[in-house]
């Protein structure tokens, strides 16, 4: 579902934040955690991307991948 998509993209990010500030964590794995980061979509951008599928697929056979909005 492209709700659950979305979620999943930003609790990745979240995960990934969380694992680059990890200090028990080697540095090789936070560096690779910062370096995935630096072109990962933020929680906006992944709603924003929602937003325009679902109006670009409006009234079309196709679905959005990703959605405006997700389920806490």
């Amino acid at each position: 579902m492209p709700s659950e998509r979305t979620r999943a993209v930003i609790h990745t990010r979240e995960f990934l934040q969380e694992i680059s500030q990890d200090v028990s964590l080697p540095d090789s794995v936070r560096r690779q955690a910062k370096h995935l980061l630096r072109h990962y979509p933020s929680r906006s951008e992944m709603l924003l991307a929602g937003r325009v599928e679902e109006r670009l697929t409006e009234g079309t056979l196709f679905e959005p991948t990703f959605s405006s909005f997700i389920e806490e």
